[in-house]
């Protein structure tokens, strides 16, 4: 039941290839997920069945598998998310160390990938402009205990004015009119029309105006969209290129994925294991990078030192700043934050009450070493108690990071006779 103009139109943009693509829709979707390389060696997990050709830490899975309900996916040991999907970050190539923005990131899929490739280092600014979709997108960067991130809910107009020539890559996963996701959301077919394009093109173009502003000279852009439509896709590119001439298209080795012109490319379904995709790759010819003002970091406070000295946690480079009793470590390199809507600024430590601290969920989860730990097998009954939020016998005293089979799930507190439960009651089951 797809859109009549829909058809028409690709069948003038596939000629003889068009019958194998209506096909793809009657083919099962394949479903993958990306294993999160911060949380240390992998685990074997039986229910992957083949490995994602252009993300190395992708896989697909059995479609019968309901691997959002394993004790490792409340862990962050890995992310859902479409196979297609995972392209525009292979084309983005972060590495560890830069400034990157996603700056269309809810839900966080792209987010967490840049994360795992950056391996901690750098800094990372999430952005969505939906509020709803920034707390979702927030949620996910804590559950993949991403440290170096910012998680902002901003338009990209302010971001740009306060951020110019600051990135060294950026990706626009911009909204579209969703074409290439009619085999995995009936909605993207009622709500599609030949107007919603239009509508998506003239957003698309402000949203790549803004990125071309925040990127430093040199600098790489990856804009992508998960729709079939050249007026969205090649078109949209084409007109970026010429209002920003300090732009040009780059090349990259992509033999996975369909060549054409201006450093585009595309994913069709008929022709892999995955959705309807298209990226375009451009380089930062010219331009200035500004001297941005960094946000000045607070002393940490002895309830952190107290705290710390108990668990024997080590934090990476960074700086303590409190936003009313909750204290975070901002990566190193943040912006100056005032004026801005920040969801996140970086890792939440924890809340400060009186003389002492609470750890925060986020922190666990970003955990890999502490001094205390409790560490159960995934399939065990007790670690179905504590998602459970159920009490624990224990002989351990103090804070703990509950883990299964070494990932950080969430703390418990110990008297020396049970474990009191601090998993997230929104969490548990």
């Amino acid at each position: 039941m797809l859109p009549e103009a829909f058809l028409e139109r690709m069948r003038n943009q596939l000629g003889e290839e068009y019958e194998a693509f209506l096909e793809s829709f009657q083919r099962p979707r394949a479903v993958a997920l990306r294993l999160n390389p911060l949380k240390g060696e992998p685990p074997e997990l039986p229910f992957v069945t083949a490995t994602v050709p252009w993300e190395p830490m992708g896989y697909y899975y059995a479609p019968q598998a309901r691997p959002g309900l394993h004790p490792y996916h409340e862990a962050g040991v890995y992310y859902l998310q479409e196979a297609s999907a995972m392209a525009p970050v292979a084309l983005l190539d972060p590495q560890p160390g830069e400034r990157v923005l996603d700056l269309c990131a809810a839900p966080g899929g792209k987010s967490t990938q840049i994360a795992g490739r950056l391996l901690g280092k750098g800094l990372l600014v999430c952005n969505e402009i939906n509020p709803s979709r920034a707390k979702i997108l927030s949620r996910n960067i804590e559950r993949l205990g991403v440290a170096n991130a910012l998680v902002t809910n901003e338009k990209p107009e302010n971001l740009s004015r306060r951020l110019p020539g600051f990135f060294d890559r950026v990706l626009v996963d911009a909204p579209c009119s969703g074409e290439g996701m009619f085999r995995k959301e009936e909605a993207a077919v009622t709500d599609w029309s030949p107007e919603t394009v239009e509508m998506c093109a003239r957003r698309q173009a402000g949203i790549l105006d803004c990125a071309a502003e925040m990127l430093r000279p040199g600098g790489r852009l990856v804009y992508s969209t998960c729709t079939f439509a050249p007026r969205e896709d090649e078109e949209a590119v084409q007109a970026f290129l010429i209002r920003h001439p300090e732009f040009a298209p780059e090349p990259v080795t992509a033999p996975w994925f369909t060549p054409g012109e201006n450093g585009c490319y595309r994913l069709w379904p008929h022709r892999l294991l995955g959705e309807g995709h298209f990226a375009a790759v451009l380089r930062k010819l010219e331009g200035e990078r500004t001297d941005i003002p960094l946000q000045k970091g607070e002393g940490l406070p002895k309830a952190w030192e107290y705290f710390s000295g108990e668990t024997g946690i080590t934090l990476p480079e960074g700086n303590a700043v409190c936003f009313g009793s909750r204290l975070f470590w901002l990566p190193e390199g943040t912006p100056e934050l005032k004026g801005l809507r920040v969801l996140r600024p970086g890792l939440e430590l924890g809340e400060l009450k009186k003389d002492r601290l609470e750890p925060s969920h986020a922190l666990a989860l970003w955990l890999r070493d502490c001094a205390n730990t409790v560490c159960y097998p995934w399939d065990s009954r007790e670690l179905e108690r504590y998602i459970h939020g159920e009490t624990l016998q224990s002989s351990v005293r103090g804070w703990c990071l509950v883990q299964a089979d070494g990932y950080g799930l969430g703390w418990g507190k110990g008297d020396g006779n049970q474990l009191k439960n601090h998993y997230p009651k929104g969490l548990r089951r």
